[in-house]
C-alpha cells in the first residue's frame, strides 16, 4: 500500500518495505510545505514498534530550516519508539545543507535506499 501527500512544490509517496516506512520526496521543502512534509513523516503508525523510516531525498532540490526542523522532530519520534530515521540519496545541495547544520551527525545519510535499509 502506498500513501501520498502533495503540496504546490512537493510530493511524497510512502510505502512499506520489510516493515520499514520508505518515504520518497520530490520537490522543494520550505516553510510553505512543512505541514505536508511533517504529516508524511510523523503520521506513521505510532503503535508499530520500532518505528523505522527511510527518507528518500533523491528528488529534493531544496530544503530550508523548516525541513531540518521536521527531520529532527521525526528523528526524535523514531528514537522514542526505539526505532530510527535514515536519509537516502540526498542530492549534493541538500546534503551540504544537512552537513552544514550537523544533521548528518544525528541522522545517518546513505547514497541509496537499499543501503539505508540494510545499514
Amino acid at each position: 500500500m502506498t500513501e501520498n501527500w502533495k503540496a504546490d512544490r512537493l510530493s511524497i509517496d510512502r510505502r512499506m518495505v520489510d516493515g520499514v516506512h520508505v518515504a520518497s520526496v520530490r520537490g522543494e521543502i520550505d516553510y510553505d510545505v512543512r505541514g505536508v512534509f511533517s504529516s508524511a513523516l510523523l503520521s506513521a503508525d505510532s503503535t508499530m514498534s520500532p518505528l523505522r523510516i527511510v527518507l528518500d531525498l533523491s528528488g529534493v532540490t531544496f530544503m530550508d530550516s523548516s525541513g531540518i526542523n521536521v527531520l529532527i522532530t521525526a528523528h526524535r519520534k523514531a528514537c522514542d519508539a526505539q526505532g530510527w530515521l535514515r536519509i537516502a540519496g540526498a542530492q549534493e545541495p541538500v546534503l551540504r545543507q544537512l552537513r552544514m547544520v550537523g544533521v548528518d551527525t544525528l541522522i545517518s545519510c546513505h547514497p541509496t535506499i537499499e543501503q539505508a535499509l540494510t545499514a
